[in-house]
C-alpha cells in the first residue's frame, strides 16, 4: 500500500490533471475564442462594422451601421463555412491538437489516480508517464495558441468567414481588430494545471529521495565493528 504522503501527493496531481481535462472540455465546447471587428463600406451610402465571434466549431456574426439599425446575428458552423484552403487546414490541425490535449489530460488523470492507490513506481505506469503526458499536453496547447493566432491574424480567418455572408464584390472591407475571448485564454489555465501537476510529482520524488537518504545515514555512520557484529 502507498504511504499517506504518496496518496495525498498523487491525489493532488489527480485534481490538477482533472482540472486540465475539464478545462479542455470547456474550451472545445464554447464558441468564444475570438471576436473580430471589421469596418466596412458598401461604396455608396452605408458604413458600419461587422462583429464575428467564433470558436473551433460554431460562431455568429452581426452587422452594425454607423447610422441606423444593424442586422440581427446569424449562426454558422466554422468548418462548413470554410472552403478547402490553408486556413481551414490549420483550423483542423488546431482541433486535432485540442483532442490530443484532451486525451493526454485524461490519461494523466488516470495515472495519478492509479499511483495514489498503488505502487507502480518503477514501471511505465509511474511518474515518468505522468511527466510525458503533461509534457505532451503542454506542447499541444502551445501549438494551439500559436496556430490559432497565426490563422486568425495572418490568414484573415475572420474575413474569410464573413465574405461568405457579405461578399467582397458588394462590401469594401476596412480595418480589423481582434479581441481574444475567455475560451482562448483558458488555454493558459490548462498550461498552469500541467505545470502544477509536474511540480507536485517532482516534489514527491525529491521528498522520497531525501527520506531514503535519511534512512541510510544510521547504517553509514555506524561503527565498523558494530556492522560486523
Amino acid at each position: 500500500m502507498p504511504t499517506t504522503q504518496k496518496t495525498l501527493m498523487f491525489l493532488s496531481g489527480f485534481v490538477t490533471s482533472l482540472g486540465s481535462f475539464v478545462t479542455v472540455c470547456i474550451v472545445l465546447a464554447t464558441p468564444k475564442w475570438v471576436t473580430g471587428i471589421i469596418k466596412f463600406s458598401d461604396g455608396i451610402f452605408s458604413n458600419g462594422s461587422f462583429f464575428i465571434t467564433y470558436g473551433l466549431f460554431r460562431g455568429e456574426n452581426t452587422q452594425e451601421m454607423d447610422a441606423g439599425l444593424g442586422s440581427s446575428g446569424s449562426h454558422f458552423e466554422v468548418l462548413k463555412i470554410l472552403s478547402d484552403s490553408s486556413p481551414k487546414s490549420i483550423h483542423v490541425v488546431v482541433i486535432i491538437f485540442m483532442f490530443f490535449s484532451l486525451f493526454t489530460s485524461l490519461l494523466s488523470s488516470g495515472l495519478t489516480l492509479f499511483n495514489s492507490i498503488s505502487n507502480p513506481y518503477q514501471t511505465w505506469l509511474g511518474p515518468t508517464s505522468i511527466f510525458l503526458c503533461n509534457g505532451l499536453n503542454m506542447a499541444f496547447i502551445v501549438l494551439v495558441l500559436i496556430l490559432f493566432v497565426v490563422n486568425t491574424q495572418a490568414n484573415d480567418l475572420s474575413i474569410m468567414i464573413l465574405s461568405v455572408f457579405y461578399p467582397m464584390d458588394t462590401y469594401i472591407y476596412g480595418s480589423k481588430t481582434h479581441l481574444y475571448q475567455y475560451s482562448f485564454w483558458l488555454l493558459l489555465l490548462i498550461l498552469f494545471f500541467n505545470i502544477t501537476t509536474i511540480i507536485i510529482i517532482v516534489y514527491y520524488q525529491k521528498a522520497k529521495y531525501y527520506r531514503k537518504k535519511e534512512l541510510q545515514k544510521p547504517m553509514e555512520e555506524a561503527p565498523k565493528d558494530g556492522i560486523l557484529f
